[in-house]
């Protein structure tokens, strides 16, 4: 890449004999369009999704814009550590993957309990990724030059404080949008805690995050109404579009970014506009508890303990 500071979907290298699985691949959101842009440059993407036929839509819209392309399908649903597991086994069979996209989550749901009794919007974005990314670590390894690129959000900026009670307990009134805040931070303090132990282990791979800024995707409606059409949740959906300065598509070229330039561990990469809602990505930074080494090592015991994993 030439210009970091000047980064477009131009500056992606080309794909090919790279493997990269992105999680949350629905048509019309920052997976669909992150693993078309990779699928044009040659890269064969697994696309995952909690519902098969869904991420089947997204293989044809895919396939429509980049025939030909390169596209494995597997379920899989964050939320429920069993299906992490699975799918972890699904994909076992591929091979080396050179690129893991964390880029699944909920946002602002009501209060609801996991079968594994985690708060809904912290095993989705949290723990799930947290359980995905040991259990593909031995393939990332294999590649020799593989990264990690975890999506979190400006939202991370609200946690007061980390999520470092027992996940499985109640503590006091559920509040939707700061329990979104912490768990965007938790995915700051997981990607630096792991690049930090990836350089301490010598392992070929990189741990960066990105932040999409404020983007017209889907999040927010399915999140608020568990669905993006219908009634208020159409509204919801169309005030967003219209009031958001990056669409879906550009909402993804952080990600695409961090996942291909050429950037050192830890990077977190976001819009370079007003409060970072849109704009050319570049490399930014995050609030200061984000950076605490104690907090994200407390957080990383307590992850390794809640979803009986330990990584190297």
């Amino acid at each position: 890449m030439s210009r970091a500071d000047r980064w477009t979907t131009a500056d992606l290298p080309e794909l090919t004999d790279r493997t990269v699985l992105v999680t949350g691949t629905t048509v019309g959101g920052l997976g669909h369009f992150t693993s078309l842009e990779l699928a044009r440059r040659g890269a064969r993407v697994v696309l995952t999704g909690r519902n098969p036929a869904r991420v089947a839509e997204t293989r044809q819209a895919i396939l429509d814009e980049a025939p030909g392309a390169a596209l494995e399908q597997v379920e899989l649903d964050l939320a429920d550590l069993s299906s992490v597991r699975r799918a972890a086994a699904a994909v076992a069979g591929l091979g080396p993957i050179d690129v893991l996209v964390n880029n699944a989550g909920v946002m602002g749901t009501p209060y609801s309990r996991t079968p594994d009794g985690l708060e809904l919007q912290m095993a989705t974005n949290h723990f799930g990724p947290f359980l995905l990314t040991g259990l593909l670590l031995p393939q990332l390894i294999a590649s020799e030059h593989a990264r990690v690129v975890t999506v979190s959000s400006q939202m991370h900026r609200v946690a007061r404080s980390a999520p470092l009670d027992d996940p499985r307990t109640s503590h006091g009134r559920y509040r939707r949008w700061p329990a979104y805040g912490q768990s965007k931070l938790s995915n700051l303090l997981f990607t630096y805690e792991l690049e930090r132990r990836l350089r301490r282990a010598e392992l070929p791979v990189k741990a960066l995050a990105a932040h999409p800024g404020f983007a017209s995707t889907h999040l927010a409606a399915n999140g608020q109404y568990g669905r993006s059409t219908g009634g208020i949740a159409s509204v919801l959906d169309g005030a967003i579009k219209v009031v958001s300065p990056n669409t879906a598509a550009r909402g993804a070229w952080p990600t695409l970014m961090a996942a291909t330039a050429d950037l050192p561990g830890a990077s977190y990469v976001g819009p370079d506009g007003f409060m970072e809602w849109g704009g050319r990505p570049r490399v930014t930074s995050s609030n200061r508890l984000s950076y605490d080494e104690t907090t994200q090592r407390r957080l990383w015991q307590l992850s390794e303990q809640t979803v009986g994993i330990t990584y190297p």
